[in-house]
């Protein structure tokens, strides 16, 4: 399908988030004056063309022009990758290799799809669940990756300050995380709030575990700088 080209953060919010479904997200960032996107220009456009990508929504930000979008990723250097879907960074590349991009993008077309899209469910699910219902849905979601973050809002749009600061500690730590928006299912932000034994919003679960809220992510932080990278290892 054709190159979205971002003129506004809105428009980059609506195309990751609701028009974006479960589709896989290539996101190309690039700067008029940086030699190597010349090359990569025409392999994006080569890419979205191909019948066998209908299914990749492509975006095309000009890193200088949207510094808002680009400090939200924190590229700092050009031509720069992020592929992405349903909220989940899948792959982060960076440099004019066109063979790396073509590889990591036929590989991150199915890779976790089944996965990431438990998140998605609960827009779909019209039938009331049982506790031990939703009791598994949550395990599930808990578990969708590595870092799952449930907040109120996306990585992209927080809607809560806390939210937000969250976000930034882990855009901070350079740590890779999947996200749930707990205000599009009801049933996921109260039963969390018993399975997680904890009454507030955002949460954080490495490997499928419980860490805590924003406070105590960064009282362990202030305790232990490597929190993230000791938590990550034994997940």
């Amino acid at each position: 399908m054709p190159i979205h080209t971002i003129v506004n953060q809105d428009q980059f919010t609506n195309l990751t988030t609701a028009e974006a479904g479960d589709k896989l997200i290539a996101i190309y960032f690039h700067t008029s004056w940086a030699e190597p996107c010349k090359v990569m220009n025409e392999v994006v456009k080569a890419l979205s063309d191909d019948d066998s990508n209908k299914d990749v929504l492509f975006l095309s930000v000009d890193a200088d022009e949207q510094s808002d979008i680009s400090e939200l990723f924190e590229v700092s250097a050009v031509p720069y990758f992020i592929l992405v879907r349903s909220g989940t960074i899948l792959k982060e590349l960076s440099g004019a290799d066109p063979k790396e991009f073509v590889k990591a993008l036929t590989e991150t077309k199915t890779q976790g799809k089944d996965k990431q899209a438990v998140a998605q469910d609960a827009e779909s699910e019209e039938d009331e669940e049982t506790e031990e219902e939703l009791n598994a849905r949550l395990t599930k979601l808990t578990q969708a990756a590595p870092v799952m973050l449930f907040m109120k809002g996306s990585p992209s749009e927080p809607k809560c300050g806390f939210s937000r600061q969250m976000v930034g500690i882990l855009r901070e730590h350079q740590v890779r995380f999947g996200f749930f928006d707990i205000l599009k299912d009801n049933s996921v932000r109260e039963g969390l709030k018993k399975f997680s034994d904890w009454p507030t919003f955002p949460q954080l679960y490495v490997g499928g575990e419980f860490q805590g809220g924003l406070d105590i992510i960064k009282e362990s932080l202030e305790e232990d700088p490597e929190f993230f990278q000791h938590n990550l290892r034994s997940a």
